[in-house]
Formats: C-alpha cells, structure tokens, sequence
C-alpha cells in the first residue's frame, strides 16, 4: 500500500552539474586538463563529443534557470572555472570577463529564487599547472588553488552562502593515477597517487581557512563520492578488505574534511607499505583546524570487495589489500554498468550520523544515466523517463527512512539538471531532468522534470515501502 514519504518543507530539492560540462570553451582565458585531453586525443570520446560547446551554458543560463525554476528546483550545484575566472594563474588576478558571466550567472539563480552552491574544483585543472609543475603532486599548486579560491571568494563571497571547495576529489589520483582513466591517464603510479590524495587535502583546508577569514557569513564544504565497501563475507580477510577499502576510498578524505585527521589504520598501511605521503607538521596543523560546515555525498553505486587472492605487483596498488567482488544476482544498469542499489544511501546517511558527529550534509550528486533516450520520446516529444523516477522515488525512500532516524540530511541533487557533457563518456549516458539536442542545444522538459515539480510542491510522494529492496 502506497504512502506519503514526506520530506522536510525547506528541504533543498535540485541537481548539480559543474562548469566544465556545461559551460562551453567560450571566451576561457586558459585551457584546463580536459579541454587538452579532448583537444589532443578526442578519440578518447563517445562519438569524438568534446567539452568545446558542451550543453552552452554560458549562453543559455537564463533560460536554463527558468526552466530548473519551472520544474521545482529551489537550488543547483555548479561550478567556477579556475581556467575561466584567473587570468594570471601565479598571482590570482582575475579575468574580468569571467568575472563578469559568474557575476551576471549568479543574479540570474537570485532572480528565479534559486540557492546556488558553488564548487570550485570539478577535475579542471590548468593545463599550464600540469605542464609545469606537475599539477596536483606540487605543494606550489596547492598555493595558487589558494589564491584562485581567494579570488574568487573576493568576487562572488557576498552572493554565494554555500561553497565547496573540490567535488569527488578521489577520482583524480584514482582515475589519473591508478587506472588510467582519467588525465594524465597514468597507470599503477601509487606513490604518486597518495601523495595527491594529501595534497588535495591541503589545499581543500587552505581554501576553507581563507574563506572562514574573510567572514562573509556563509559556509563552505567539500562534496565528496561516499561508496560504502560491502565485504563478500563476514571472514576476517574480507572484512579488512572492505576496512582497506573504505579508508584509501572514502576516509582518506572524509576524516579529514570533518575531524582534521586521517585514519590512523589508513596512516599504517599506507607507512608499512612505503608509499605515505611527505607532510610538514605545518601542513598536518591546516588540515586539523580547518574543517568544512557541512558535507555534500555523491552516491550512485556500491563498491563489492574481497580479500585479495593472489600475490600483489611490485608497484604498490590499493589491490595489495582488496579485490573488486562481482556479486552474483545485483541490480545493474546496463547502460552505465553500474549496480543499482538504494540501501546504501540509507547506510551512507547513518555512518555520517553515527560516525562523522551528525554533521549537516545533503545528497550532492545521484542519478542514473541511459543510452539512447529518444526511444522514449513521445508524439509530443516529451521523454517518458519512468525508469529514472522509479531510480530517485526508491533511493529517496531510503534517504528519508534516514531522516526520520534523525540523519541531518538537509537536501537532495540529482545528477543532473539539463543533460551534460560527462568526460570520455560524453553524452552517450543521458541524466538530465531536462532533455538537450545536440543540433540545436534546444531543450525540453522530460516526464523526470514534471514529477520533480510535484515532488517539490508537495515536500515528499506517494511510495509504496514494499519496493524498498534490502
């Protein structure tokens, strides 16, 4: 039997998306990592898509607010182009023509009464700080990340409240310098990955200490990707696989964006191994004072693990600890190859409740990406995305069994607003409550968007519990 999930009535409802997969190269006074990865190796891409007009944002943001407006959303999660708003990247001097379209693009969210979150890194990293000092593996780097986040806490610090300061920031050594799915697209290079993962700490806490300085009332956090490490099975060589997992993953910089501190197992291994990174006792002190107000959580799979079963390789690697589990039976989508599973976001919700002080945090980023969605246009030439509001009705019901077990989850962001370019995967993965036509960059409400405004209206929906999957 169905019943009211009902939501708090200022709950945030809304979506996220960043600049750099939304805003187009338009008048960009640098090049950041992705641009130069497209620019240079565009077969990397779906269908050789690139980031060059992306969805045009930094034309059409007028209409896009009023059409986030038109579909409930009372909040949007985008962010700054360090490669658009700095025109000198060693001293912070801004670009006045950046500055001015984050100025013009911040009014517009006020005037559709829209609370914006401003992110200010999204994987875009100048090309010229990679170049010439190495990018995230340079302490100078985490200096001019300083005096980018100064600059841009100067220019728009009395219209933006809430601020963060990197979005998943694991995905950089993870994709750059481990897999090599991301640039610089190194393979196996741990040592230098764990020193990323420090460094990218600092200068997430250097940005925190200059904007809690600058006292302009507001608050800033970090949004990080929290995929629970589910073990194969209660053996104690899974079990601590699952507990590598979740420290190198996850608590490597959860713990110290809440508490000012790394996990002390993750501290052993990573020393016991040989690979901890190179810190000054001046570094570790920024880290431990300067703490984010709240916590954003990208979710969209977990993460199956199991003790490792054969001998490791002589570079270190997070597999010297854990394996990836296939799980026999679990929800997939196909398209994404990723697991469907709800439960964990009702997990997440109460490690960071019962773990992480009850911090304040919303659902940054969930969603679920399709292939080919113009085969569920209609004759009107609506997209009829059932599966993707049938995807957020079953985590949102997850989410609020959390809230109402006193989680202080102030909000939900779907991934995302208006289909987006998304890194090598393009647009061949559709999210957006809000269709995009590549031809023509028109836009048009999907039957997603429609069920959001009355979400939105209405604080909560009608659910029935029983479809709720452990």
């Amino acid at each position: 039997m169905k019943q009211k999930i009902k939501f708090p009535e200022n709950f945030w409802w809304g979506a996220a998306t960043s600049g750099p997969q939304s805003e187009g190269w338009f008048n960009k006074r640098h090049e950041n990592v992705m641009d130069y990865w497209y620019r240079t190796q565009r077969n990397d891409f779906f269908n050789g898509v690139g980031p060059d007009v992306a969805s045009d944002f930094y034309h059409k943001y007028k209409d896009d607010f009023a059409m986030m407006k038109q579909i409930g959303m009372n909040s949007f999660r985008t962010s700054i182009q360090w490669s658009r708003l700095i025109k000198d990247l060693e001293t912070g001097e801004p670009d006045p023509e950046g500055v001015q379209f984050y100025k013009d693009m911040i009014e517009e969210a006020k005037k559709n009464d829209i609370i914006l979150v401003m992110n200010l890194h999204h994987f875009d990293l100048p090309i010229e700080l990679f170049e010439k000092y190495g990018g995230w593996e340079s302490k100078h780097v985490v200096d001019l990340f300083a005096k980018f986040a100064k600059t841009a806490f100067e220019c728009f610090g009395n219209d933006v409240k809430y601020w963060t300061t990197f979005n998943e920031p694991m995905v950089i050594p993870e994709a750059g310098y481990l897999y090599g799915v991301h640039f610089p697209k190194y393979v196996g290079k741990g040592k230098e990955c764990v020193q990323v993962i420090f460094n990218i700490n600092l200068a997430s806490a250097k940005a925190i200490e200059i904007y809690h300085s600058m006292n302009f009332g507001g608050e800033i956090g970090i949004i990080l990707n929290l995929t629970p490490a589910y073990p194969r099975s209660e053996s104690k060589e899974d079990l601590e696989a699952a507990h590598f997992a979740d420290d190198f993953f996850g608590r490597s910089f959860l713990d110290p964006a809440v508490f000012g501190t790394f996990p002390e197992t993750l501290v052993h291994t990573l020393k016991e191994d040989g690979v901890l990174w190179d810190a000054t006792k001046e570094e570790l002190e920024t880290i431990k004072h300067n703490t984010v107000d709240f916590l954003g959580v990208n979710y969209y799979q977990p993460k199956r693990v199991k003790a490792p079963a054969m001998e490791h390789d002589e570079n270190w690697m997070p597999s010297w600890h854990f394996e990836e589990y296939d799980m026999p039976g679990k929800r997939m989508n196909p398209y994404r190859g990723w697991e469907i599973y709800p439960r964990a976001i009702y997990d997440i919700a109460k490690n960071v409740q019962n773990n992480y002080g009850n911090i304040k945090w919303f659902i940054s980023e969930n969603g679920m990406g399709v292939e080919g969605e113009e085969r569920y246009r209609d004759e009107n030439g609506k997209i009829n995305d059932d599966y993707r509001i049938d995807f957020y009705e079953e985590h949102l019901a997850w989410l609020n069994k959390a809230i109402q077990e006193g989680s202080n989850c102030f909000g939900y962001h779907a991934w995302t607003a208006f289909d987006c370019w998304s890194w090598n995967n393009a647009y061949k993965n559709r999210y957006g409550f809000i269709a995009v036509d590549l031809n023509d960059q028109k836009r048009t409400i999907k039957k997603s968007g429609e069920w959001l405004k009355k979400v939105s209206e209405e604080h909560g929906y009608e659910y029935d519990l029983d479809q709720m999957k452990g």
